[in-house]
């Protein structure tokens, strides 16, 4: 039995990374999962690996920014396994620099993805989560960052996507608690994923997002600057990241809402 049987949850963002460790680990809580990734292959290894273990699981693949995905991220849950219990907006990347240098273009692409895109897919949940109350908590888990609480040189466009998570999730659990529903942030701080884990040193270390190179990884300073301040001596992995977001999963989080989780091994 686990602690998530017979719930159904959508992990934006979920085909690498932390949305991936997330989609895991509620799978082998019991939960169904849709899985979501810009990209299909990633998507469908996740849904494959959840299957193999015996779990629940199906892609959703495309960008959270497209006019159409909340609508059919959320038809993806109810449509094929009945239900929508959890919802964890985690997708996202960065495309930093300075606000001088910052074109309209790095505002609005990451202000639509850490923003706009989860605004779009509790909007378009709130139809069924009305129509369809149920005797348990619902649960909202939103993804934000220390950057979002405390700013971050080089990341105006980013610290502001993720400031407004968190308005946003204290809003929501005043609007949704009518619904049952527990509305949580989580605020990163150092996780190694694709976006970080490389170090960068020439300034060529690009992945390519939306049609778009963006340039990823820290330099060896900041590596060692975490290292150094960091409580723990270390970033944190992916899958320690997906545990602070299942916390907020959970049947002990019942009376717990509109709370932001600062996940950064205590270096702030």
């Amino acid at each position: 039995m686990g602690t998530l049987d017979g719930k159904v949850a959508l992990v934006s963002g979920s085909g690498r990374g932390i949305g991936r460790e997330v989609a895991l680990r509620l799978a082998s809580e019991g939960a169904a999962v849709v899985i979501n990734d810009l990209d299909k292959e990633p998507a469908e290894e996740t849904v494959a690996d959840i299957v193999a273990a015996g779990g629940r699981a199906v892609a959703c693949v495309g960008s959270v920014v497209d006019g159409d995905f909340a609508e059919r991220f959320v038809a993806a849950a109810t449509d094929t396994f009945g239900g929508l219990d959890i919802i964890v907006n985690n997708a996202g990347y960065t495309w930093d620099t300075v606000i001088q240098k910052m074109t309209d273009e790095q505002w609005d692409a990451i202000l639509d993805v850490h923003l706009k895109a989860p605004f779009r897919i509790l909007r378009a949940a709130q139809p069924f989560i009305k129509a369809n109350p149920t005797p348990y908590h619902r649960k909202v888990v939103n993804v934000s960052s220390v950057s979002g609480v405390y700013g971050n040189a080089g990341q105006v466009n980013y610290a502001s996507a993720k400031a407004g998570v968190i308005g946003m999730t204290k809003t929501l659990a005043k609007e949704w608690g009518r619904y049952k529903v527990n509305v949580n942030a989580v605020a990163f701080g150092f996780i190694l994923t694709r976006m970080t884990e490389a170090v960068a040193t020439d300034g060529d270390t690009t992945v390519e997002i939306e049609g778009r190179r963006i340039k990823v990884g820290v330099s060896q300073a900041a590596m060692d600057a975490v290292k150094r301040t960091n409580p723990l001596g270390r970033p944190g992995t992916p899958a320690e990241a997906a545990g602070a977001v299942y916390l907020f999963c959970t049947r002990d989080s019942d009376y717990v809402s509109g709370q932001v989780l600062t996940v950064d091994a205590g270096s702030r």
